[in-house]
């Protein structure tokens, strides 16, 4: 068997990117797989001009050996959220993983510009479609797995570092949901219940590929615009990282932290499509000459025994 046979796994942002590289390789696993985003065939997003859908996204799955379900949500829409798990609940009738990768920020970012020469909107923007979007779907479809007391919940970000990301929205965004996996983590950790955050490195997806003007098949050739994109990675490397986590049975043990695919690459023993194993904190430390700042143990150990949990340790109740 494989090791996600008869696992029911939802990931929120499937369309393109990450989001379609995790679904993937969850399918290639085994899982059947409710991919779910706004982009549908003959009825793209409100101003995206990008072409990838979510069925073929579903279909992919398939092809790979798992089960694709291609769900149109709007993710900002609690009604339609809560209509898509009250779906998975008498579809399947269970959840085992949630992966929130929605985003939808491409356009707002504004890498480069100091917070005071950034836009206010796109701030918000950002916020709205990257951080409550993920809460409203924890929100909903977390209920799920607490009726049968077991599940893993991914937060997409960039970075496995609590460093400055070059724009304070952007920063914001990226670093809430390493906080949010956190967060959530604590208020699960009487459950067998896991959050945690992963991120993948420098990714070539679609619009990476697109915006270096290369194809997957000749994609080295986009070191002429950035020489570090030598050391990219596929959509499906933090693909297999999430389906590495949501096949082992201590995954609890990483409970609120953040990951990188490149280390789980290693703990592993996973590849990306091509055999290769890119590791980018390698290739930062070599190229550039300085320690990669990864969120250690020693990082996160300000996050623990603050003031709530010292003096209402039993808090929140359930």
């Amino acid at each position: 068997m494989k090791p996600l046979e008869g696992r029911i796994a939802l990931v929120a942002g499937a369309t393109r990117g990450a989001g379609r590289g995790i679904a993937t390789m969850l399918g290639e696993a085994g899982a059947t797989v409710y991919c779910t985003g706004r982009s549908v065939r003959g009825r793209p997003a409100s101003g995206d001009a990008r072409p990838e859908t979510i069925e073929e996204t579903a279909e992919l799955v398939t092809a790979r050996g798992g089960k694709g379900i291609a769900v149109r949500v709007d993710h900002s829409v609690e009604a339609e959220v809560e209509a898509l798990c009250q779906r998975i609940r008498t579809e399947a009738g269970q959840l085992d993983v949630l992966v929130n990768d929605i985003w939808g920020g491409e356009s707002l970012h504004e890498l480069g510009l100091p917070f005071w020469k950034q836009s206010a909107q796109n701030a918000r923007l950002m916020f709205e479609r990257a951080i409550v979007t993920h809460v409203i779907t924890s929100r909903h479809a977390v209920p799920l797995m607490l009726e049968r007391d077991r599940g893993l919940i991914v937060e997409v970000t960039d970075g496995d570092h609590f460093g400055y990301r070059g724009g304070v929205a952007y920063d914001v965004t990226k670093m809430a949901v390493i906080r949010l996996a956190f967060a959530m983590s604590r208020d699960l950790r009487r459950t067998n219940i896991t959050a945690l955050a992963v991120t993948p490195g420098f990714l070539r997806s679609e619009e990476m590929l697109d915006g270096f003007g290369v194809t997957e098949a000749n994609w080295r050739d986009g070191t002429k615009v950035n020489a570090d994109f030598i050391a990219s990675e596929t959509p499906c490397y933090v693909g297999r990282a999430v389906a590495a986590l949501a096949a082992d049975p201590a995954v609890h043990q990483r409970a609120g932290r953040v990951v990188a695919s490149w280390t789980l690459a290693r703990e592993y023993g996973f590849t990306d499509l091509d055999g290769s194993q890119p590791h980018w904190a390698d290739y930062f430390e070599k190229t550039y000459g300085t320690r990669y700042p990864v969120a250690d143990e020693a990082a996160y150990a300000s996050w623990f025994g603050g003031p709530i949990e010292t003096a209402l340790p039993d808090w929140p109740a359930y």
